[in-house]
């Protein structure tokens, strides 16, 4: 993936809270001053504007491309316009990087080749994803891991940690 802005993956089996953390990560980030894009990856048809709303309106009447923009936020919602294929993450990399960004924060896409953290909790009882995934850079967890893991272990309930190893891939142009 070519950006100048490091990409970071969370992934994990259902249930193990990657959006909680992910809240708590943008929280500590932003406090720290850094800017930070995400990139959510959504298994269903979902809108980002209420049935009524003119953007709406406007876009199930045929916009390809439906900008709102205020003087809070923007966002854009673009129509696959009958492809129904899944955009991949290296096209949403280059359009979410355009913005000024210190960090890109990627939640899903788990089978695409970028650096991830992976987020295993005991209780649920899962295989680690990590042995099969060479791009998977760190593992946050709140189980010992066997010896020999080979990648860092962070502590999933800790986000202070998990945001330290981020903010230095940030400061090392990782």
């Amino acid at each position: 993936m070519k950006t100048s802005v490091p990409v970071v993956g969370f992934c994990a089996h259902s249930g193990t809270g990657k959006t909680t953390l992910l809240v708590k990560l943008l929280q500590i980030l932003k406090a720290r001053g850094l800017r930070v894009g995400v990139i959510k990856h959504a298994h269903h048809d979902f809108d980002t504007d209420r049935p009524g709303k003119d953007s709406y309106k406007l876009r199930k009447a045929g916009a390809q491309r439906m900008l709102v923009s205020s003087s809070r936020r923007w966002a854009l919602v673009h129509e696959h316009a009958g492809e129904n294929r899944e955009t991949p993450l290296e096209e949403l990399v280059a359009i979410i990087s355009r913005a000024p960004l210190d960090l890109i924060l990627v939640e899903g896409f788990k089978r695409e080749a970028f650096p991830k953290i992976e987020l295993h909790r005991k209780e649920l009882q899962r295989p680690l994803l990590h042995p099969q995934d060479a791009d998977i850079i760190a593992l946050a967890t709140n189980d010992k891991p066997d010896v020999g893991v080979g990648i860092p272990v962070l502590d999933i309930d800790n986000p202070q940690a998990i945001a330290d190893f981020l903010a230095a891939m940030v400061a090392n142009g990782a």
